[in-house]
């Protein structure tokens, strides 16, 4: 039973969601303060979390049994994405969500940036009419800049479009292919900046975006530019941002995003008469409230039951739409890492990934994963899982490349690993039959198609009459039950290596007799789920 634990204002539906599960306790805990949160957070296995949850470093060390923090929205600047990616706990997020909802806000700011909707309508209220004090100016024919052309962005660009505006954008992860499909210009941010009437703003907040909008980049704008933020408030540095906006440089702006939340009476941009802000709405419709909540509690649960990992941010590689098809080949790189770990007589330093075939060529960086993983959970009493592996086999001196002419047999999508430590080496080969039937097929010289599942036992000896009747002997009187055997051999009569199958784990005493065997050269168990 997996328990979560709701720590923000959460849609219904999504509650409802989580009422269904029957593999699930949760608790809907809003407004707790961090004391209470630190208190209470051992406790579960899943966090689900809105803007008003910092999950910091504290709370991530806390959550001595957390497997997944999920962020009911797209910015995950509330969430130490590094302490959580190195303790091994996925954090996802919904992009799409409320993408619709968050280009429509963008689009209101920036009519009622333009037309004074919200000046307009104090006066009227406060019974004063002066129509001439309020004209505005129209978006037809102007130019639009937008930085940042993912999914919110080319929504705005379609709407905008619908105005008659024409639109640029910055995005140096997009293809210029992109931008000609939709007649959007992509150019670079100095162009974008000097060319733009309206410019607004839809990328993530790094270290390199953060306070892009400042007194140096403002100066390249046009004069009586129209700025628009409904992403994140830091990308703006409001002190400068304000002395623009007085001095008429900046026109107007529409916020609906500051520096710190919500914005303090000091926020130099609150109150001026030519800025129209919105307390971080851009998210908040019905049909985004109720989708953000469906898709974030389903992640959560695929997570927590091992199905899906789909918009996690800090999985080392691509998920895609189709993770069922990815799984078995990490379940096979990770069982072919265990197996190097387990029979390895020292820690291993290096590894090698070699891979044949289509589909694991595409797949190259998950299936690092999985080894690591394999190999660091023989190694290290740390948990381990594809999120952290490759950071804990930087930190543990596990160094791994990828090598061409590693792969040994004719397989159409084979797996190879070699291992190697102070001293030695050894190559394991995998393959999936069928795209869904794991079998390792090679160890070092040996041949073999042996199932890399449940209790097996690995045995090499020397390749001479009676092994298998001695092996079978005992393995019978301590009643423990030979599945299948598999077995390879170098050449007859040298040495024989065999994958055995068993239904339950031998006894200490039961491995001590097999070594005994004249001929036996090596025993050893292991546990490949």
């Amino acid at each position: 039973m997996f328990r979560i634990l709701v720590s923000d204002k959460l849609g219904a539906e999504g509650l409802e969601r989580l009422a269904q599960a029957n593999d699930i306790q949760y608790d809907v805990k809003p407004g707790l303060s961090k004391e209470e949160l630190l208190a209470i957070i051992p406790n579960y296995d899943a966090l689900i979390i809105r803007s008003g949850t910092k999950a910091d470093a504290d709370l991530l060390a806390a959550g001595t049994k957390l497997i997944v923090v999920g962020r009911a929205g797209m910015g995950v600047d509330n969430v130490d994405v590094e302490t959580a990616t190195m303790r091994g706990i996925i954090v996802m997020n919904t992009p799409g969500a409320n993408s619709v909802a968050t280009a429509e806000q963008t689009m209101a700011l920036m009519l009622a940036a333009s037309r004074h909707t919200a000046q307009a309508h104090g006066s009227l209220a406060a019974g004063e009419w002066k129509r001439s004090s309020f004209t505005g100016q129209e978006l037809y024919q102007k130019t639009l800049g937008i930085v940042g052309f993912g999914r919110i962005g080319r929504l705005v660009a379609e709407r905008a479009q619908a105005f008659g505006m024409t639109v640029i954008a910055y995005d140096p992860f997009v293809s210029e292919h992109v931008g000609r499909e939709m007649n959007v210009t992509l150019v670079d941010l100095d162009d974008l900046w000097a060319q733009s009437d309206y410019i607004t703003l839809h990328t993530s907040l790094t270290p390199e975006t953060q306070k892009m909008i400042n007194e140096s980049t403002i100066a390249q704008m046009k004069d009586g530019v129209i700025v628009i933020n409904v992403a994140r408030g830091k990308l703006v540095d409001e002190a400068d941002l304000a002395a623009a906006l007085k001095s008429g440089k900046v026109k107007a702006a529409g916020l609906d995003v500051f520096s710190s939340e919500p914005p303090t009476s000091d926020n130099p941009v609150m109150g001026l008469p030519n800025v129209v802000h919105t307390p971080h709405l851009g998210a908040s419709s019905v049909e985004a409230q109720r989708e953000v909540a469906v898709q974030i509690v389903d992640q959560v649960l695929d997570v927590l039951r091992g199905v899906d990992f789909r918009n996690a941010v800090n999985m080392p590689f691509q998920i895609g739409t189709d993770f069922a098809a990815i799984r078995p080949y990490l379940s096979l790189a990770e069982k072919i890492g265990h197996l190097q770990a387990t029979l390895a007589p020292q820690p291993i330093e290096r590894l090698e990934l070699g891979v044949r075939g289509d589909a694991v060529e595409k797949l190259v960086k998950a299936i690092a994963s999985g080894l690591l993983k394999g190999v660091l959970m023989g190694q290290t009493a740390d948990h381990v899982n594809y999120t952290n592996a490759p950071l804990l086999a930087q930190e543990y001196g596990v160094a791994i490349t990828q090598t061409a002419g590693t792969t040994m047999a004719d397989y159409p999508n084979e797996i190879v690993c070699r291992a190697f430590w102070d001293g030695g080496e050894r190559l394991i080969a995998g393959v999936l039959f069928g795209g869904s039937e794991p079998r390792i097929v090679q160890v070092d010289n040996y041949k073999l198609e042996a199932k890399p599942d449940g209790v097996v036992l690995v045995l090499q000896n020397q390749d001479v009459p009676g092994v298998i009747g001695q092996v079978g002997t005992i393995l019978s009187a301590y009643g423990v039950n030979i599945g299948e055997w598999r077995l390879g051999r170098d050449k007859p009569g040298g040495e024989a290596l065999s994958f055995i199958n068993l239904d339950s784990r031998p006894s200490e005493v039961v491995m001590r007799t097999l070594e005994e065997i004249t001929a036996v050269t090596q025993a050893k168990l292991v546990t490949l789920d």
